[in-house]
């Protein structure tokens, strides 16, 4: 070999060696970064985890709380407000009802028709109406004759007359899901605005008196018997069709809880009087906090960064509000790790772009190549070309997330079963039936709604799963979680019928 060929040999095992180190570089940098990304995913896990005992310590602390909130205004972070809804539906209420469920940019109107004796409801119609958007800051007149008007027109169509003052005086559930000071069971003081409104001389006033005064404006010969919030009316209809029915949970864009409680433990309203002994507690569980939630560094960044920090603690970590954009967090630390997702995108920035349906779907993709992740990630996320096994670190994020909420929501339910003793732990108020040598359990059903339990079937699943773990499995079988739809519409009507009359509202404080 000439010393040409030999120069030419020489670089040529050079440059393969050069091109050799190079790939095996890249290799060994993939493999580091892709580590790095695994440890982001295996510190997300451990930190989210909640094993049995650490679920049953959220129930004692959620059952702890619920008694400060009873004991005085401001003893704990559950607000336990009181509802005066002393009274539950139970199936003989018939005639035809009104509800009007007013809580953010539609609102919508419902008539029901009751038979009485259990038969049910017979037939409800619903229209629904989108709220001007100058009259979510206008003056509570502008908006009250908005409604009443379109109230007017629906009773008139609906009755078949020309004028609705010619039909019998009909009595109205309202559903109002915005903060209220309940005075009455069929009044409250509006505290403040949320989800849009800002109309400052509504602040400080009774809501049914401005809905009542706009009513007879219009001529509408109807009375306001009912004012609730939507989950009051879940349990309403929960104990319509169920009369086991004691508590209600609410799991959807946001989150909420009522239960049944007896008046002597309302120990904050000393002196209150009630026809049944008992009184439904509405108790604005979003806000409840315990040192022992698995509280992750995504969490804590959300709520600095949300309009409410150090508010509704509980609720950022189980509804769908929040979900989504905990686990755009999550991709977004990812994606600052290693480049599996390729340049960081601009998208990951945008809080609550990733919405909570569209996590569900990535969730729940059952396709072989995870098509719908990577048509996601793309589509809205601004991330093309998403390798295979990188959609499945995705899925396994957005499963990690949705288990804590699902398994967290559980223990908050058995929170409250364990205050009203229906968790089947202990004492003569466990939830048995003591009958001769031997005992059994009670019968309890919680009415639950929500888009994030009805429609997101590994939501479902997982909080099904964890009531089991909790209770365990002689006691989890009578405990059942029965999906209730409508109740901030149907639910109002039913209440209506309870407090028909004028003179029903029996509750007294003292």
């Amino acid at each position: 070999m000439g010393k040409v060929g030999l120069g030419l040999a020489v670089g040529w095992a050079a440059a393969t060696c050069a091109i050799a180190a190079v790939i095996v570089g890249r290799r060994v940098r993939r493999r580091r970064e892709w580590r790095r990304v695994m440890a982001v995913v295996e510190e997300l896990e451990e930190a989210c985890s909640t094993p049995v005992g650490r679920l049953r310590q959220v129930v004692d602390a959620m059952a702890v709380e619920m008694h400060a909130g009873l004991a005085s205004e401001g003893g704990s972070k559950l607000k336990m407000l009181i509802t005066f809804v002393d009274r539950l539906p139970n199936g003989s209420e018939k005639d035809t009802y009104y509800a009007l469920d007013l809580g953010g940019t539609y609102f919508r109107v419902l008539r029901v028709q009751l038979g009485g004796d259990r038969s049910g409801i017979l037939r409800h119609d619903v229209e629904r109406q989108p709220i001007p958007q100058h009259l979510m800051t206008s003056t509570s007149e502008d908006l009250f004759d908005f409604i009443a008007s379109s109230l007017q027109e629906f009773v008139q169509k609906e009755e078949g007359v020309s004028e609705a003052s010619t039909v019998k005086k009909r009595e109205l559930g309202f559903t109002f899901s915005f903060p209220v000071k309940q005075t009455s069971v069929s009044s409250g003081i509006l505290i403040k605005w949320t989800k849009g409104f800002a109309i400052e001389d509504m602040v400080g006033r009774d809501v049914s008196e401005c809905l009542q005064q706009a009513m007879s404006k219009k001529g509408l010969n109807m009375r306001v018997a009912a004012l609730v919030n939507d989950t009051v009316g879940t349990m309403a209809l929960g104990h319509y069709h169920d009369k086991d029915t004691v508590a209600a949970v609410i799991i959807g864009t946001g989150t909420n809880a009522c239960y049944w409680e007896r008046a002597d433990a309302i120990i904050k309203c000393q002196g209150l009087l009630t026809t049944s002994g008992g009184m439904v507690i509405n108790m604005e569980w979003g806000n409840f906090w315990s040192t022992h939630l698995p509280r992750t560094s995504y969490d804590i960044e959300l709520d600095v960064d949300s309009p409410n920090p150090n508010d509704q603690g509980f609720e950022k970590m189980i509804s769908g509000m929040y979900l989504g954009d905990i686990v755009r967090r999550v991709i977004l630390r990812m994606s600052q790790e290693a480049d599996i997702f390729g340049p960081v995108s601009p998208k990951l920035s945008e809080p609550f772009i990733l919405r909570t349906p569209l996590m569900a779907a990535m969730h729940e993709d059952n396709s072989s190549d995870l098509r719908e992740v990577a048509r996601i990630l793309n589509e809205v996320l601004g991330i093309p070309d998403v390798p295979l096994k990188v959609r499945k670190l995705v899925v396994k994020v957005c499963d990690v997330v949705t288990q804590r909420a699902a398994r967290l929501a559980a223990a908050g339910t058995v929170g409250i079963l364990k205050k009203i003793g229906r968790d089947g732990r202990g004492g003569v108020t466990s939830g048995r039936i003591k009958g001769g040598s031997h005992s059994k359990m009670r019968r309890t059903a919680v009415a639950i709604e929500g888009g994030l339990y009805t429609s997101y079937s590994m939501f479902r699943e997982y909080m099904n799963e964890a009531m089991t773990e909790i209770l365990g499995e002689d006691i989890s079988p009578y405990v059942i979680l029965k999906i209730t739809e409508d109740g901030s519409g149907i639910g109002a009507a039913l209440l209506a019928a309870t407090y028909s009359s004028p003179g029903v509202a029996n509750v007294q404080l003292l």
